[in-house]
Formats: C-alpha cells, sequence, structure tokens
C-alpha cells in the first residue's frame, strides 16, 4: 500500500526530526518545513494527506497560514494544530478555520498518533461517501454470474495488479466506472483515492486546469493528478481530451512529473490512470484527433465489456439486485419479476445496457401496483404497444422495392447516414447525437456499408 505523505512545519529542529522519525517508523511518508514559506513551498510541489502545523512561528504564525489556505480554499487536507501556549480561544479560532483538531506541547506521542489516525480515516470516508453519492445507484461490484463476467472480472483483477495503464472499452450503460473502481479496490494502493472525472463535462479552456492544476501567486488549485497521487485516476470519455492536453498527459506519463498551469515547478506524481471510451480510439487516431503515441501507451491491454444482450444469462440477477436495492434504497414498494418478464428480458436487446436495466426496474416499481410485475406490464413500460410507423407511406426511390428486405434496409442505411453525414460535415459525434445511435454502433455500422466519415469533412 501507498504511504500516506504528511507535511510537518514547526520550528524547532529537534520536534521536526522526533515527529518525523516516529511518523516514518509508522509507515508514513513525512517532509518538514521550519516556517510558512517552506510549507507553502512544500504543498505546492506535492499535496499532503495532513498537515501539523505549529502554531508560534517566527514570521508568519500557524493561525494566519491557516487562515490563508482556508481563504484561498487551499485547505486540501486535514490540518492538526500544535502549541506549547494553547488556550481554548485559540483552539477554537483553529477549530473554525477548518483545523481538524488541535493537540498540546510537550506532546503525547501516543495522542498524537491517535489523532493523525483519526484525521485520516476521517478524510477517507469523506472521500468514500462523496464517491458513493455520485455512484447513486450503480453496484460496488461487476455483477453477473456468467462466463462472460467471471472472465472480465478475472482479467480486470489481473490489470489491477499488473498495469498502471488501463483503457476500457464499452458502450454507455454498460458498467465501465464499475470495473474502473474495480479494478482499484483490487490494486497494491486501494488504501488512497478513487478521483473520477469526465472529460467531456469540461469547458475545452478548463481541462488543462482540472487535470493539472492551478498555480496564481501563493494560490494553489489542485488538479486531478493532485488529488489522485497514490492512488487512482479515472478519466471517462477520454476522447474528448483536447489534443494540446493529449500531449502534455503523454510527457508527464513519460517522465514521471508535470507542471500546473501557471507554476513552473515539477510535481512528482505516482498513480494508476484509468481511462474509458465508447469507441475504438484507432477512428480518433486516423481522424487525427487522438495522439497515436498516447493511443499506444493505453492500448496495451484494452478491458472490453460487452453489451449486456451479450450475456442475457445475467439478466435475471440484475433484476433482482436492482429490485433489492431500489426498495431499500429509495424505500420503494417491493415487487417480483414474473418468471415470464424474465424470460421476455432476457430476450430484450437492452441497446441502453444495465443502466436501460436499471431505469426500467425504477420505474415499474413507482408505477406498478401489484407485486408481482407481469410480462405484459414490463411490454407496456417499454413501449411495444407505442406505433412507430403513423405516416402514409411515400413514395419509395427508384428500385428499392425491387431488392430483398437485407438489401433494402442497408440502401436504405447508406443513402441515410450519407445525407446526415453532409450536414455534419463528417463529424462522428454529431452525427451520433443526430440519429441518435451510440458512437460505437455507428462506426461499425458506417463500415459494414463502406463509408468513410472523412470524405465529408471540410
Amino acid at each position: 500500500m501507498a504511504a500516506q505523505y504528511i507535511l510537518v512545519v514547526d520550528d524547532e529542529p529537534d520536534i521536526r526530526q522526533l515527529i518525523s522519525e516516529i511518523l516514518e517508523d509508522e509507515g508514513y511518508e513525512v517532509a518538514v518545513a521550519e516556517d510558512a514559506e517552506k510549507a507553502k513551498e512544500l504543498r505546492l510541489q506535492r499535496r499532503p494527506d495532513l498537515v501539523l502545523l505549529d502554531i508560534w512561528m517566527p514570521g508568519e504564525d500557524g493561525i494566519s497560514l491557516l487562515k490563508g489556505w482556508k481563504k484561498t480554499g487551499s485547505l486540501c487536507c486535514p490540518v492538526i494544530m500544535m502549541s506549547g501556549h494553547g488556550t481554548i480561544e485559540t483552539a477554537v479560532e483553529a477549530t473554525r478555520l477548518g483545523a481538524y483538531d488541535f493537540i498540546e506541547k510537550p506532546l503525547s506521542m501516543a495522542k498524537m498518533l491517535l489523532t493523525i489516525e483519526n484525521a485520516l480515516h476521517s478524510e477517507l470516508l469523506v472521500q468514500e461517501n462523496k464517491g458513493l453519492r455520485e455512484q447513486v445507484h450503480a453496484p460496488e461490484y461487476p455483477l453477473g454470474s456468467s462466463q462472460v463476467m467471471d472472465n472480465l472480472r478475472q482479467q480486470a483483477k489481473r490489470l489491477a495488479t499488473q498495469n498502471d495503464l488501463i483503457l476500457i472499452y464499452g458502450e454507455s450503460g454498460v458498467g465501465k466506472e464499475v470495473f474502473a473502481r474495480f479494478i482499484h479496490t483490487n490494486s497494491d494502493n486501494n488504501n488512497r483515492n478513487f478521483v473520477k472525472a469526465t472529460v467531456s463535462s469540461f469547458a475545452t479552456e478548463l481541462v488543462a486546469k482540472e487535470l493539472f492544476g492551478l498555480e496564481q501567486q501563493d494560490k494553489v488549485h489542485y488538479g486531478l493528478l493532485d488529488e489522485a497521487h497514490s492512488g487512482c485516476l479515472y478519466l471517462s470519455d477520454i476522447a474528448a481530451l483536447p489534443m494540446d492536453v493529449q500531449s502534455k498527459l503523454l510527457s508527464a506519463l513519460r517522465e514521471g512529473f508535470y507542471t500546473r498551469v501557471g507554476g513552473t515547478e515539477h510535481v512528482g506524481f505516482s498513480l494508476k490512470l484509468v481511462v474509458s471510451s465508447q469507441h475504438d480510439l484507432r477512428d480518433d487516431v486516423d481522424a487525427g484527433s487522438f495522439d497515436s503515441e498516447l493511443y499506444e501507451a493505453l492500448n496495451i491491454v484494452p478491458l472490453m465489456i460487452p453489451g449486456l444482450r451479450e450475456h442475457p444469462e445475467d439478466v435475471p440477477e440484475l433484476l433482482n439486485y436492482y429490485v433489492d436495492k431500489l426498495t431499500a434504497q429509495d424505500s420503494l414498494p417491493y415487487r417480483h419479476f414474473s418468471v415470464a418478464a424474465q424470460n421476455y428480458l432476457r430476450n430484450y436487446p437492452w441497446f441502453g445496457n444495465i443502466r436501460e436495466l436499471r431505469n426500467l426496474v425504477q420505474r415499474l416499481l413507482i408505477m406498478g401496483t401489484d407485486v408481482e410485475i407481469t410480462e405484459e406490464e414490463v411490454e407496456k413500460s417499454l413501449g411495444k404497444e407505442l406505433t412507430v410507423f403513423s405516416q402514409p407511406l411515400s413514395e419509395p426511390p427508384s428500385g428499392l422495392f425491387d431488392l430483398s428486405l437485407r438489401q433494402a434496409r442497408e440502401q436504405f442505411e447508406h443513402d441515410y447516414l450519407i445525407h446526415h453525414l453532409g450536414q455534419v460535415n463528417g463529424n462522428v459525434s454529431k452525427l451520433s447525437d443526430k440519429v441518435q445511435m451510440e458512437r460505437t454502433h455507428l462506426y461499425r455500422k458506417m463500415r459494414s456499408l463502406g463509408i468513410d466519415p472523412k470524405q465529408f469533412g471540410k
């Protein structure tokens, strides 16, 4: 497991040395600073997991330093204040400014170690609860008893211990984040943070700042690499990473350090980087929108998560899981699926994958009244009774009715996609939104129809 990093700030050399030796013996990684200026410098170089901060120091005192971190939003970790002349008023002021606790000198080493342990554990619980809130209804473990899922879990476990760069492929809703968290749980550094971000959710001009952090005079905005240090960083929708940021990330992975936006200091880092994409990144490389060297670094042993329709034997287990989870978590009335309903859903195509299944279960629990969920109710909820073709038949293209059904369908799909590609100038992301088709399927469809989207770019 990765050692947690503690910054000790105290102007007395003997105390710094004593605390440092004791903490290192306890398995922590330690840095020491003799004053506020040195503490600021060390915090720029690396984000600490905890700070032990003396109050009375020459120059800027500990309370003023804590107040500055609070004011600039740089209070990134638990801070434990130390003082040989402590008063209740000082302790209250430190706590009001965000300090975790206050301990008096001469230090009781047993009390200090217990306070540090409690502070780090409290921070870990905060991060775990944050992750659980972000997951909402997602399972904490890749569910499914099929051979497909068992093989995927075994592969993910191997990657967790052998690879620091991992690429996950899968359609929307298959559980890519669940597998990323599973990889982190099975890694050597599972006691450290799991940090998740969706690249496409950031404004293009802010991606570098969010990933690498920002330095402005004495203020530091820690980025995702800082937060995930020694842990796991999961970047979903990696294809949305701008080219200039891709180059900077590739350089950081090769060199083992980076510089924050606006900064000049090299910031060392070590972490497991897991990224995901809904489509083959080779298409982006061919289109010139993804760095080929970064692609090669990530694509060593990609983890391919299939759509739910490719392991339908797991559907009943997933249905039962979400019934139990939603009734317990959201206080929805308990209902169970009939055998006929389960069999029907095993044969349903699930284009929205596990997310679609979860939403269906939630909808049926909210809207239904009987304890048993029937096949007819499932069919109705899935919209089988909706009339899709309500318009009168228009005049078909010449010769279309002379083709076989398969040929006619392919000809229409070819012409349909060609038409819309021309409207979006070959932009597959816009095409995906326009025709309401997931990009992985869209690329596969265009290949089968002999369509090259690059021919429509301007």
